[in-house]
């Protein structure tokens, strides 16, 4: 199972960035699909997450309204929209994807994303 991030960089306060996670080795439509990140010194945190049919998604609070997660079933892909950026957005941003049903559990690499102010 491989789950691969891209899209991160260097963008400036109140810019965009769209992060994808490409997902091969696995049945992507059982898996429930989420972005996390980490800032440095901090624990991981859940930014959002997605059902297996993208019908229902859900955000930290901090994010709802400038971020929007979406996924792709036939690309095997999830995406994270993220407008309006904040430097204190920067993270290493993560996918993961979960198959609720038996608890399998699978994490990306990381993307770095850095918002300058």
């Amino acid at each position: 199972v491989q789950l691969v991030e891209s899209g991160g960089g260097l963008v400036q306060s109140g810019g965009s960035v769209r992060l994808s996670c490409a997902a091969s080795g696995l049945s992507f439509s059982v898996y429930s699909m989420s972005w996390h990140r980490q800032a440095p010194g901090k624990e991981r945190e859940l930014v959002a997450t997605i059902t297996t049919t993208g019908s229902t998604t859900y955000y930290a609070d901090s994010m709802k309204g400038r971020f929007t997660i979406s996924r792709d079933n036939s690309k095997t892909t999830v995406y994270l929209q993220m407008n309006s950026l904040k430097p204190e957005d920067t993270a290493v941003y993560y996918c993961n994807a979960k198959w609720q049903l038996t608890n399998k559990n699978y994490w990306g690499q990381g993307t770095q994303v850095t918002v300058s102010s």
